[in-house]
């Protein structure tokens, strides 16, 4: 997956688990040439592609949360990011053109593009599918497991903290009450993420399935202001820390539900220590 993986679990499991990871990369990458997905995009305009269970489940797991982020989340945005940026294939207009998560039809177990010049790319949902994947086929007591920002810890508690890259310091760190899984995701090393502008400098989320984590991340990343209020006044349930480009930042009740106690750190001044304890006592 182009990143480093941490495992802890019970003795004997890490290898299952890095071996079922591994067997997820091999369908959902994009840049194997023999992937599901891969061919999926080769076969765009053209025809249908049969796939694995897995496969399928997280290409509707997308479009389920494209619908819930008014389309800010769109794993079309392949045609950008790899017809268009990698491989030079169509120009910049046409593969913005193209991306639209409606034109993803799934036909029973197979998979259709259909328009030519649509790519898949799962970049924004394929680790925290992949770490949520693994603790549910290991089913072991315990475990911990992370895939770059995406991470689940099960069946134990441990001190978790979140990186602020505005001070190169920590933003916020705490021991989980309970099972979870987090994603934390930023647009300010790669600029991967094609968006709208907005003041939001890096995002985490908190919640129980570490697909919709990841996805969710990516979305809010992408949102513009106005929409990304919109979506969290419209679920509140789901968890966040944003930290945002002037250093405030928000963090929501679902998220510190999450933690036995969570220490916030203002990054550099009384601004943002003012905003959350607005943010807290309005909730």
């Amino acid at each position: 997956m182009g990143t480093y993986a941490l495992i802890e679990l019970p003795e004997g499991k890490e290898y299952e688990a890095y071996r079922y990871m591994k067997s997820l990369e091999e369908k959902l990458s994009d840049y194997m040439e023999t992937s599901e997905v891969s061919n999926i995009n080769q076969r765009a305009g053209k025809g249908c592609v049969e796939v694995s269970d897995e496969t399928l489940e997280v290409i509707k797991k997308s479009i389920e949360i494209s619908e819930k982020t008014y389309g800010f989340f769109d794993i079309s945005v392949g045609s950008y990011t790899i017809n268009h940026k990698r491989k030079g294939l169509i120009d910049q207009e046409k593969a913005k053109a193209l991306i639209d998560y409606r034109n993803i039809r799934i036909e029973g177990n197979k998979v259709c593009l259909l328009k030519r010049g649509m790519a898949i790319d799962l970049g924004g949902i394929g680790k925290g599918y992949a770490v949520q994947k693994a603790y549910e086929s290991l089913k072991t007591p315990w475990g911990f497991i992370s895939i770059a920002g995406d991470l689940r810890v099960w069946g134990h508690k441990r001190l978790l903290a979140i990186y602020n890259p505005i001070n190169n310091h920590i933003l916020a760190e705490g021991i989980n009450s309970k099972d979870l899984c987090i994603s934390t995701g930023g647009n300010y090393l790669r600029k991967h993420i094609l968006g709208a502008k907005n003041s939001l400098l890096q995002a985490t989320v908190a919640h129980w399935d570490c697909t919709f984590t990841d996805a969710i991340e990516t979305a809010l990343l992408a949102m513009d202001d106005d929409n990304r209020e919109r979506f969290l006044r419209e679920t509140p349930q789901i968890g966040v820390l944003l930290l945002f480009e002037d250093g405030t930042f928000f963090v929501n009740r679902a998220f510190m539900e999450y933690f036995e106690s969570l220490k916030l750190y203002p990054t550099s001044s009384l601004k943002s220590s003012i905003y959350l304890s607005t943010v807290l006592s309005m909730e």
